[in-house]
C-alpha cells in the first residue's frame, strides 16, 4: 500500500529562496585603492558586494582607471590585465592599466572621457 503525504503549500514557501528585493540588486561600491607600479602603469583594487556578475567589478576597475587617468591630465588607458575574486559575497578585483596621453598601441584601450561619461551615466562610483 503506497502512501502519499499532503504538503501545504506554505509549507512549500518556507522553503523557497527569497524573492529579492530592489536594494538587494543595487551594487555596494566599497571603494578603491591605488596604487603607482611606475610613471604611467597603475593598479587599481576595487571592491564591491552585490555585483550580478564579473562584468560589474570589472566596470568598477575600468571607471576607477578612467577617472584617475583624467586627474593625471591624460586621455587613454590600455588594459593589461584585471583578475577578480569573490569571496563571502564580496567581489574583488586587481587590474592594471597603463595611462596615456595618446591612443596607446594594443587591443584594449580605452577613451578616459568616453569610460567615464558611461560611469556617470550607469551610476558607477569613479573615485
Amino acid at each position: 500500500m503506497m502512501r502519499f503525504a499532503v504538503i501545504s503549500p506554505l509549507a512549500l514557501a518556507a522553503c523557497a529562496p527569497p524573492v529579492p528585493m530592489a536594494e538587494d540588486l543595487i551594487p555596494d561600491y566599497l571603494g578603491v585603492e591605488t596604487t603607482v607600479l611606475d610613471v604611467d602603469l597603475v593598479q587599481f583594487n576595487v571592491a564591491m558586494t552585490k555585483a550580478l556578475s564579473e562584468r560589474d567589478v570589472r566596470n568598477y576597475a575600468d571607471c576607477a582607471a578612467a577617472a584617475y587617468t583624467l586627474d593625471r591630465g591624460f586621455s587613454f588607458a590600455r588594459h593589461l590585465r584585471t583578475n577578480v575574486y569573490k569571496e563571502g559575497g564580496v567581489w574583488s578585483a586587481d587590474a592594471v592599466y597603463t595611462i596615456s596621453p595618446n591612443l596607446p598601441d594594443g587591443l584594449v584601450k580605452m577613451d578616459a572621457e568616453v569610460v567615464a561619461a558611461a560611469c556617470q551615466e550607469s551610476g558607477i562610483p569613479m573615485v
